[in-house]
């Protein structure tokens, strides 16, 4: 009775045991199919982002997506046009630099006048975007850009400056194509009509594009009708 005794007493201890071993085989399953998981997801994480890294790569590097703006328009709806968008090969054999250049350094003004009303010559013809901006009296100036030509304009006041290395002659149609725009004796940019010249108050009758650019050289285009006056123009005392 008493070995009976004993062997029931201990069979529970041996199921015990097995049932204790298959808990840790169920964990075990889990675990690995946990492990298993997580490896997976960073495999796939892996993936995902060479591909993305594949795909701003080729971004970065496509040439439709430029580093910097070609031209930051002058938008007041005051100026005659905008800017070309010049990018820095010479224009006329004019070229540019990335400072100003003051050997020769003058300064002529330009006004223009369309059917009697005035039109503004905009800051930045003859300047590389990206521009440095900042306010003036007299709306936005350019401090600071890429690049300048050695004829370029700061603000819209129509001051024309002439900043070259070099002692050699520039002309109004030299300024016109830094500016992008035609110059003709029937048309000043946008505008079609008769162009009636003036040259320090008096009657320009070559053509227009031959107009000499000198130190304080007060230039006026007026495009159709009526024909303003010459207007004079008061240079300020740190332009030469």
């Amino acid at each position: 009775m008493r070995r009976a005794s004993q062997s029931t007493e201990a069979y529970p201890v041996r199921a015990g045991r097995s049932g204790m071993a298959s808990a840790r085989h169920r964990r075990g399953g889990r675990g690995w199919c946990i492990r298993a998981g997580v490896a997976v997801f960073a495999i796939v994480l892996v993936g995902i982002v060479g591909v993305l890294a594949m795909h701003l790569d080729r971004h970065s590097s496509s040439p439709s997506s430029p580093s910097s703006p070609a031209v930051e328009p002058d938008t007041n709806p005051a100026v005659l046009a905008s800017q070309a968008g010049l990018t820095g090969p010479a224009v006329d054999e004019i070229p540019s630099s990335a400072t100003e250049q003051v050997l020769f350094h003058i300064h002529s003004h330009l006004q223009i006048y369309v059917n009697g009303v005035p039109k503004l010559v905009p800051y930045g013809i003859g300047v590389v975007a990206p521009y440095q901006l900042t306010r003036s009296q007299h709306g936005p100036l350019v401090t600071g850009a890429k690049a300048f030509y050695w004829l370029h304009t700061h603000d819209e006041t129509g001051v024309i400056h002439v900043e070259s290395p070099v002692r050699r002659g520039f002309t109004l149609g030299n300024f016109f194509d830094l500016w992008g725009q035609p110059l003709t004796p029937d048309q000043v940019g946008p505008a079609h009509g008769t162009v009636t010249a003036f040259l320090n108050g008096q009657r320009f009758t070559g053509y227009p594009r031959s107009i000499p650019l000198y130190p304080h050289a007060v230039i006026q285009l007026d495009v159709g009708t009526p024909t303003v006056p010459p207007q004079p123009y008061t240079f300020a005392p740190n332009l030469s």
